[in-house]
């Protein structure tokens, strides 16, 4: 399937009996190939070094090497890997941690398979993708403070950046979009995340499309 540009699928679950269902569910899908297997995150990172997929599911709660570490590992490696978290916890105690590890998604282990399959899609794509309840859950904290106040001091150059940013654009893919130089493009995701108190950009990200701000 490699030849056909099939979404090239790591499952890394310390839980043979979701593997085995994972894998039986993506591998009838035409565009998704599943290309290994790991039980936890230390097996988890040696695998998506070795395979080199562009998606790997993880769970988050795994004995040894857990999913937050293991993404922390592979962001320092700076492995090309698109990690979508899919795990039974809820708490925003794990998804704040995992989102700012490096996860570009997170769902829970009830989805809806086809949602899944999407979710793999969309996070392949360079989306960020959250279930409603784990934004809702991640980003509450905005409704008691300035929230949407905080958006009304960014320029409208800026809050062209931060749609972009929301729609999964790289600073170059940015700089070409708005004929602007990459280095002008990493000042204003600077400002932005500066003017709205974020940590990095997929809260920015999560924040525009919570905001009705692109993506």
């Amino acid at each position: 399937m490699a030849e056909t540009g099939a979404i090239r699928v790591l499952l890394v679950d310390d839980h043979q009996v979701v593997r085995r269902g994972l894998r039986t569910f993506l591998e009838i899908q035409d565009d998704i190939e599943v290309v290994g297997e790991a039980s936890d995150g230390a097996e988890g990172i040696a695998a998506t070094e070795q395979l080199r997929p562009d998606v790997v599911l993880m769970d988050v709660k795994m004995p040894g090497t857990d999913g937050i570490e293991a993404l922390r590992k592979l962001r320092e490696l700076a492995n090309p890997a698109r990690v979508l978290v899919v795990t039974s916890f809820t708490e925003q105690r794990t998804v704040v941690p995992a989102l700012r590890a490096g996860a570009a998604g997170y769902v829970y282990k009830d989805v809806d398979p086809e949602a899944l399959a999407g979710a793999i899609r969309s996070v392949h794509a360079g989306h960020v993708l959250l279930q409603a309840e784990v934004a809702d859950a991640l980003l509450s904290r905005d409704e008691g403070g300035s929230g949407q106040g905080r958006g009304t001091s960014l320029t409208e150059r800026e809050r062209e950046v931060l749609a972009l940013i929301a729609d999964g654009r790289s600073n170059r893919e940015i700089a070409r979009a708005l004929v602007l130089s990459e280095k002008t493009v990493k000042t204003h995701v600077s400002n932005i995340l500066m003017k709205l108190d974020l940590a990095d950009r997929t809260q920015a990200a999560l924040w525009a499309v919570r905001h009705g701000i692109g993506a």
